[in-house]
């Protein structure tokens, strides 16, 4: 079987844990107003490889690896659901710590073998909850949230570990009320491993220059990391708050 990947990277510190050898899945079906890699959203282009030859490009850095494992990013890698299946079951057939970056567009809460079948060679889902209030998930994404929010959920019965990535844009994600209803949403996710609370940045436009794209969110100005901060800690209050509820 052969997929269709944009890149990959041998010494990721940033996607999961420990030293990560990332792969960049290409494709995606949503369109995030500050993506960082418009290049990976078309389907049916990049390179075309086998799993084979992506764990053998992982042998020759696993030295380095030790401590980390292989991550699925992209685009979506949910959307090759096969390839990334067999490359999964691969690297677990060699003792590598797994660990899939996704936004779950894909995932469809009547029809979820397919990603199931991912899901059973996964050690660590990174997910991201663009936003808690859908319609702003569509404003945002091109797309609703009901689905993401079912994946997190389903998550939880798998028992799979999570991290949740939120990323805080100016007057867009950094509502006090949307951030509170964030974490009592998460609060009711016993897998829950680690919550990334990411300030919006646009070194992306560039990219988006060089590939003739207009940049969606124009000039909205990067969030001063101190913000990040803020919107965090609204968002443990959240979780706290629910978690109280809860035992009530």
């Amino acid at each position: 079987m052969k997929g269709y990947i944009h890149s990959t990277e041998s010494f990721g510190t940033v996607d999961g844990p420990g030293v990560r050898y990332v792969v960049f899945f290409q494709g995606c079906p949503i369109r995030c107003s500050y993506c960082h890699n418009p290049d990976t959203w078309e389907f049916g282009k990049g390179k075309e490889v086998t799993a084979q030859e992506l764990m053998k490009e992982y042998d020759s850095y696993k030295e380095f690896l030790k401590s980390g494992g292989i991550t699925a990013t992209g685009g979506e890698p949910l959307a090759q659901p096969e390839f990334l299946a067999e490359l999964f079951s691969l690297a677990k057939s060699k003792g590598v710590h797994t660990c899939l970056d996704t936004a779950a567009s894909v995932y469809n809460p009547e029809n979820h073998d397919a990603i199931d079948n991912v899901l059973k060679y996964t050690d660590l889902v990174m997910l991201d909850i663009k936003h808690i209030d859908s319609a702003e998930h569509k404003k945002l994404t091109g797309i609703g949230n009901e689905n993401i929010l079912a994946f997190a959920e389903h998550l939880c019965e798998l028992g799979i570990p999570v991290w949740i990535r939120h990323v805080v844009v100016p007057n867009i994600t950094d509502d006090h009320d949307e951030l509170f209803a964030l974490g009592e949403f998460i609060s009711g996710l016993k897998n829950l491993k680690a919550l990334d609370v990411l300030p919006y940045h646009d070194m992306a436009k560039k990219k988006y220059e060089q590939l003739g794209l207009e940049y969606p969110l124009g000039d909205t100005p990067p969030l001063p990391n101190e913000k990040a901060v803020e919107a965090k800690n609204i968002i443990m209050d959240g979780i706290r708050s629910g978690l109280r509820k809860e035992k009530a």
